[in-house]
C-alpha cells in the first residue's frame, strides 16, 4: 500500500478534528469546505489535461526526443500526458502491470514507457532505425531494459 493512500486520508480527518476543536461546526464546514475546493480543483485539471488529450491523435507526441528528455522515474501517467497533449497507445493488456505506452512523432521516434501502480518506472527512446540509443535508455536506479 502506497503511503500516499494513508496520509491523505489521514491529513483530512485531521483538517476535520482541528477545525472542529478550533471553531466548532464552523470549522468542521470549513473545513470541509477547503477540502472539497481542493478535490474540485484536482477534478478539473483532471478533465482539462483529458480534453486536451482527446483533441490530439493517439500515441502522437511532437517530439520524442524532447519527451524522454523530460522524463523522470516516478512521474505520474496524468503529468506525461499533460506533457505530451496525447494519449498513450497502450501496448500491455488491459489491467496487467507494469503498463506499457508509447508515444510517436512524425520522424517515427518512439518513447516507450513502463508504468508500474501508475508511476513511471522505465522508458526507452528508439530512433526509426530501430536500434534503441543506450545512452537515454539507462537511468540510475531503473532495472534495464528486456
Amino acid at each position: 500500500m502506497q503511503l500516499q493512500q494513508i496520509l491523505i486520508p489521514l491529513g483530512a480527518a485531521v483538517l476535520v478534528v482541528a477545525g472542529y476543536q478550533g471553531a466548532g461546526w464552523a470549522g468542521v464546514a470549513l473545513a470541509v469546505g477547503a477540502l472539497v475546493f481542493w478535490l474540485l480543483l484536482h477534478f478539473t485539471r483532471l478533465m482539462h489535461i483529458l480534453k486536451r488529450a482527446a483533441d490530439s491523435p493517439m500515441g502522437y507526441v511532437g517530439s520524442a526526443v524532447m519527451l524522454q528528455a523530460k522524463l523522470k522515474p516516478k512521474m505520474t501517467l496524468m503529468h506525461v500526458i499533460a506533457m505530451t497533449r496525447s494519449l498513450g497507445q497502450q501496448l500491455s493488456a488491459p489491467e496487467a502491470q507494469p503498463e506499457q505506452y508509447r508515444w510517436t512523432d512524425p520522424s517515427d521516434a518512439t518513447v516507450t514507457c513502463d508504468f508500474v501502480g501508475g508511476k513511471l518506472m522505465r522508458w526507452e527512446f528508439r530512433r526509426p532505425g530501430g536500434a534503441a540509443d543506450a545512452s537515454l535508455t539507462t537511468r540510475p536506479g531503473l532495472p534495464p531494459a528486456p
